[in-house]
């Protein structure tokens, strides 16, 4: 499923396009997505202006004119597909779901094989209480993001580290490959108990998991089976994975003569250094 780093990749791939634009013209041709898509979400986007567009946790939200707002997951297999004015247009395909063309003559496809994805269109106003982002924790690039608060909200889960983690209501938007990636940066053990990563152990883990996503995103994220950028270019970061995915292989970090090792935790791989990461 695309992480953080690949959501705002495809966000700021659509800004130039859809950010201030005019839909002409908006077609849902299949409505059984994870979540039903409205049955009027064609009526009440058409001929209105996209103000902007936001990202909150794995959710991009596009604020409308009429103060509405546009929620778009993009689930397993989802992706955001542009396609320019003036350029030839094959007819839409079997998984093309949902398609938004621009008075400029552009059109974005929602395109999506797995239907895990979904839309929804509501009230601005009931952002914060919207049923999927209201117990979302805080951004991990905001200033609302602190070794402080990190603490606090992992002092008494006796879970480890790794599972705290990947709850969205710890931290938003992370999942499980820029985890094990930042817990490898922190030299801290995904089988840790949550409730021992406070003090130092947190002052590093957080700066860690910023720089692990900044990172991600100026690769364009990471193309692992379907992800794709909404130019259609893949994203290069799996090409940085310092801990992800390579299982036998030697530990980059600098005098360390470990072997990273592959665990299964919650069902997911999880990826470490048992030399290192103690």
């Amino acid at each position: 499923m695309p992480e953080l780093p690949e959501v705002e990749t495809v966000r700021r791939g659509l800004v130039p396009i859809l950010e201030g634009a005019v839909l002409k013209d908006v077609t849902v041709r299949r409505f059984d997505l994870r979540r039903p898509v409205p049955y009027d979400f064609a009526q009440r986007l058409t001929g209105r202006r996209i103000v902007r567009l936001n990202r909150r946790a794995k959710y991009i939200l596009g604020e409308v004119e009429t103060g509405e707002t546009m929620l778009i997951h993009l689930g397993m297999s989802g992706r955001m597909a542009i396609h320019r004015a003036g350029a030839d247009m094959d007819a839409p395909g079997k998984h093309d779901h949902i398609i938004l063309e621009t008075r400029g003559g552009d059109r974005i496809v929602f395109n999506d094989p797995r239907r895990f994805g979904m839309v929804d269109l509501f009230p601005a106003g009931e952002t914060a209480t919207h049923p999927l982002l209201r117990d979302l924790g805080p951004e991990p690039l905001s200033n609302g993001f602190s070794a402080a608060g990190l603490s606090e909200a992992l002092a008494r889960r006796q879970t480890p580290i790794k599972a705290a983690l990947l709850d969205q209501k710890t931290v938003a938007g992370l999942g499980n490959i820029y985890v094990c990636e930042a817990l490898w940066r922190a030299h801290i053990s995904p089988r840790r108990s949550a409730a021992t990563v406070s003090g130092r152990r947190a002052e590093r883990l957080v700066p860690a998991i910023r720089t692990v996503l900044e990172e991600a995103i100026a690769a364009g994220g990471s193309s692992l089976k379907d992800y794709r950028q909404a130019n259609g270019e893949l994203g290069y970061f799996q090409h940085n994975f310092r801990v992800y995915g390579r299982e036998d292989e030697a530990c980059l970090t600098e005098n360390c003569d470990g072997i990273i090792r592959r665990i299964v935790q919650s069902g997911r791989s999880s990826f470490y250094c048992p030399r290192c990461q103690g």
